[in-house]
């Protein structure tokens, strides 16, 4: 601040404290949606290349089984235990645990935290890999060649993590339910045929489980290559991208699971 300049007042420091992060947050926002367009234009109207849609599947889906099916089978157990025990406690009665268990599956608990383990694990590889990209002037250098990196970079992602998503999600499902089935007979004496109890499940429930899976597999990899492609400043900009990435896209998965709960169930009901 120059001499001539009046010094802000703390009221203005105040004010300007809260507004810059507010700007920051509403630009991010504004260029992640026009990402996320540009991206459904080449999706629909440019070829694909199905090769490289090959090699991301496999690098999202395949190399994401171990992690998922770790995370989802330990947390089963838990929630199961948890929720056997204080059953047992109350009722006494746990033949409904396993219909319970199934419903809050399918309707929050393995779209959302899988969702979760993939913006951790796949969206931090992709902030990192183009945000290397960035920083290198390898995007630059496709911008030069006519080559759209929205195109070559972007979509491929955008196909390959829409698609595991969804597969992993019904992976988890699985995974988390026998998971949980193993510990109620174990830990409480619950048959498998008992706990096995699809009753309270309707098509409902299974509609979305797969809408969520599908929204948050086109919602992380558009996040993510938008911190890679905000990187700047060398190896330092590529670290704060990787980060930026990882609370950028949890952020989104939560707010999504918000709307998408709030607005599903009401509109399910009237059908």
């Amino acid at each position: 601040m120059s001499a001539n300049e009046p010094a802000m007042s703390p009221l203005h420091r105040a004010l300007a404290s809260v507004g810059e992060p507010v700007v920051f947050v509403v630009g991010q926002l504004r260029a992640i949606i026009a990402l996320f367009g540009q991206t459904l234009h080449y999706t629909f109207r440019s070829p694909i290349r199905w090769k490289e849609v090959m090699v991301q599947a496999h690098d999202i889906g395949n190399r994401s089984v171990v992690f998922v099916a770790f995370t989802l089978g330990f947390l089963g157990m838990i929630l199961v235990f948890q929720a056997g025990f204080q059953a047992q406690k109350i009722t006494g009665d746990l033949q409904l645990l396993g219909a319970l268990f199934m419903q809050l599956l399918l309707r929050e608990f393995a779209p959302t935290i899988t969702a979760l383990m993939l913006a951790t694990r796949v969206g931090t590889g992709i902030a990192a890999q183009i945000g290397s990209m960035v920083v290198t002037e390898q995007v630059d250098a496709m911008r030069m060649n006519a080559a759209p990196p929205v195109q070559y970079l972007v979509v491929p992602r955008f196909l390959a993590c829409t698609v595991m998503t969804v597969v992993l999600v019904i992976f988890a499902v699985l995974v988390c339910y026998l998971a949980g089935m193993f510990t109620a007979q174990y830990a409480f004496n619950v048959n498998p045929r008992t706990f096995v109890n699809l009753s309270f499940v309707s098509i409902a429930d299974v509609v979305i489980c797969l809408v969520k899976a599908f929204a948050y597999g086109m919602t992380i990899p558009v996040v993510a290559s938008q911190m890679g492609l905000s990187a700047h400043g060398g190896s330092a900009g590529v670290g704060w991208a990787t980060t930026q990435s990882v609370v950028s896209c949890s952020l989104s998965v939560v707010i999504l699971d918000f709307f998408l709960s709030g607005l599903s169930y009401p509109i399910l009901a009237l059908l």
